[in-house]
């Protein structure tokens, strides 16, 4: 059996650990900047914090509609915040409970934050009232100061949903409002209602991903 010196193990030792550390490197490097989105085919603009361009960018509108409490929530409830939202509804059996349980990781990660909100629509906010909200709400432990959970007005919700979030994969497809809306997606909105991201809900990378990108978002101001 051929001998090898101590010296040549520990070039081979030292060759292993370096790549250990380039795969390290690559899991965790991150883009310094997220591009900005304005529309459903989520073409990345890569836009500099300053660009006039943003000025005519398209933002999330104004709204209205009620939490889990009875507050009001506006746009005016993420004033300089970056938040995640989702549509989802307290009924759902299939991929509603696993976007709420990953919605909590979110909320978990950045429980101490209050720069980043979380806020959920109900897409059946005939059945999801207020008090229905709440229970929910208590059920899976949401923080009403880290998480909003809104009903309101139907259409409120369905044109935020589709013509401001862009949350449905089905591009191209006309939708009347009788259509109901059903996505795993969450959405990263920044301070000035930008967009700046779009995750599967479902899938724990892609939540992964989207805490490291709320991370680099930060570091923007």
């Amino acid at each position: 059996m051929k001998k090898y010196s101590i010296k040549y193990y520990s070039l081979i030792f030292g060759l292993v650990l370096l790549g250990c550390k380039q795969t390290e490197q690559e899991k965790t490097s991150r883009v310094e900047m997220l591009p900005y989105y304005s529309d459903a085919a989520f073409t990345p603009h890569w836009l500099s914090k300053g660009d006039k361009a943003l000025e005519e960018f398209h933002t999330i509108p104004n709204y209205s509609l009620v939490n889990q409490l009875g507050a009001t929530v506006t746009e005016d409830t993420f004033e300089n915040k970056i938040y995640i939202t989702d549509f989802f509804f307290t009924t759902c059996p299939g991929i509603c409970p696993k976007m709420t349980a990953n919605m909590s990781i979110l909320q978990d990660e950045f429980l101490n934050d209050d720069e980043v909100l979380l806020l959920s629509h109900s897409v059946t906010p005939e059945t999801d009232s207020v008090e229905v909200l709440k229970d929910y709400a208590e059920a899976k432990g949401v923080l009403a100061s880290k998480w909003h959970l809104v009903t309101g007005e139907r259409q409120t919700i369905y044109d935020l949903g589709r013509q401001s979030y862009f949350v449905e994969e089905d591009l191209g497809e006309v939708k009347t409002d009788d259509d109901f809306l059903h996505t795993e997606n969450f959405v990263l909105v920044d301070k000035n209602k930008h967009i700046r991201g779009i995750y599967n809900g479902l899938n724990k990378t892609a939540v992964a991903q989207l805490i490291a990108d709320v991370k680099t978002l930060q570091k923007e101001d």
